[in-house]
């Protein structure tokens, strides 16, 4: 279990009032679903808290009246978005996950708690108490008994409320979930707002489909560097580390990860870039290197965890970071898919490389990573993880300290999901099941901000901040 943070039992308790499934509107056809190995890295449910203040808009609705809006919007939503309300399920002749669109419902909650929101903090910083904030269905190892999407409405003392959502990664990757909360919202209208909504596309397609095709010819240059880097460091790590072979990082327990969350606002992001490029204009006027706020803040802050882990030079660590292939394709995924289309980047290179490197040599190495991810890569990416499924290789990635994980969610503006309000105050991922990640989520109040989610071992907390902080 991850490190305690601000403990929860100081606050008033969230008393659940409530607790209904919710079924779509209109059921679909039971079918069954057939989920790409990108589907099946991460079964579990990924949790999300939504924070609305107080307002004159509210001061007339009773939390009742909200759940039914919700619960409402929800069963419309899952008319359209039906894989939602399924359940996942094993083959029984290959022993693989896929979906089963059963119609079994979603699980809504009703809480309240006299605690306010003011009382919470900084929401931008995990607090325990946010755990309260969700419902958590028991689980016992069968996920064809666990709900895929549950949520909870909980109304705070001061009129304030929150809506915590979890979400099976199997169901839905952070582009495809950001739509489906968008649709929610608009359905359930507590306060109307006119939203374009993308029709749903859950078909998995030719992620499925292109690696059941006989003699599928990939280049014999292509591979999925994220997985062949992977592999080079669970063998540096049992070389290094453990002559009989078993992996288990010196000095790195995940149970010991705190989550902190570090804001830059886009004026810092600009210093940053000033500060590592210059003013990148030549005297001819003419930009001589560009580069994305992304691929900066990823150089930056994959240098400060380094530099906070203190590993030896020698010693290859690794930078990876999920890109979108919905255009990467061909051809492209349809408008609206809703599965998992991400696959991995991936640069490795020495401690002492990373150190001694320029920012512009490794923002061009991350660059050179991100366009390597074409179709032949995709392919790649998911026979190695057909091989690594028939070789009965766990998808649970290793604790390695020398692995740098970032997921980019600043084109998924969650904060702006309406259903209570217009916006959220602050939208607040929980722990993932790798608590190690670093996400990059957009300010809710600066449009240029970053603000970026990481858990760390409580020993290079300091080192980290000060070295990624230092954008001047």
């Amino acid at each position: 279990m991850a490190a305690k943070q601000q403990i929860g039992e100081n606050y008033p308790p969230v008393v659940v009032t409530k607790t209904a499934p919710v079924y779509a509107k209109v059921l679909n056809p039971q079918q069954v679903l057939s989920l790409s190995n990108l589907d099946r890295q991460c079964p579990l449910l990924m949790y999300l808290v939504l924070f609305y203040k107080p307002c004159l808009a509210l001061q007339n609705l009773s939390l009742d009246s909200i759940f039914s809006s919700l619960k409402s919007g929800l069963e419309e939503t899952l008319s359209f978005w039906y894989p939602a309300a399924g359940r996942l399920r094993l083959n029984p002749y290959n022993g693989k996950l896929n979906l089963w669109c059963n119609n079994g419902g979603a699980v809504l909650v009703e809480a309240v708690s006299q605690v306010k929101i003011s009382e919470l903090g900084e929401l931008s910083q995990y607090n325990e108490f946010f755990e309260k904030l969700v419902h958590k269905p028991e689980f016992h190892g069968d996920f064809s008994d666990m709900p895929l999407v549950v949520a909870q409405v909980t109304k705070f003392g001061c009129g304030g409320y929150s809506v915590g959502i979890g979400i099976s990664h199997s169901l839905f990757d952070g582009p495809a979930t950001y739509e489906f909360l968008s649709a929610w919202a608009s359905h359930s209208a507590i306060i109307k707002q006119n939203n374009q909504l993308q029709s749903p596309v859950h078909q998995r397609g030719i992620l499925v489909t292109q690696k059941n095709i006989p003699n599928l010819s990939i280049p014999a240059t292509t591979r999925a560097a994220a997985i062949d880097h992977l592999y080079q460091l669970i063998k540096q790590a049992t070389s290094d580390h453990h002559p009989n072979g078993r992996v288990q990082m010196q000095g790195f327990n995940s149970s010991k990860v705190v989550l902190k969350t570090f804001q830059l606002s886009g004026a810092a992001i600009e210093r940053l870039k000033k500060k590592v490029f210059g003013d990148r204009r030549s005297s001819a006027g003419t930009t001589t290197f560009s580069c994305s706020s992304f691929e900066l803040l990823a150089a930056h802050l994959w240098k400060a965890r380094t530099e906070a882990l203190g590993l030896k030079k020698e010693t290859m660590v690794c930078l990876q970071f999920a890109v979108d292939t919905r255009n990467k394709t061909v051809p492209p995924l349809p408008k609206g898919f809703s599965g998992n289309a991400y696959v991995l980047a991936s640069v490795a290179i020495t401690v002492g490389e990373l150190e001694q490197g320029s920012y512009k040599a490794i923002v061009g190495k991350i660059k050179e990573a991100k366009n390597s991810v074409n179709n032949e890569y995709v392919k790649a990416y998911i026979e190695a993880l057909e091989r690594q499924e028939q070789g009965s290789q766990s998808h649970q990635l290793p604790p390695l300290r020398e692995l740098t994980l970032v997921s980019d969610w600043t084109k998924m503006a969650f904060h702006k999901v309406g259903f209570i309000n217009r916006e959220a105050v602050y939208a607040s991922p929980l722990y993932p099941p790798v608590p190690h990640v670093a996400y990059f989520m957009q300010s809710p109040v600066d449009s240029g901000g970053v603000d970026v989610q990481i858990g760390l071992l409580p020993e290079s907390v300091t080192i980290f901040s000060r070295y990624f902080l230092n954008c001047d």
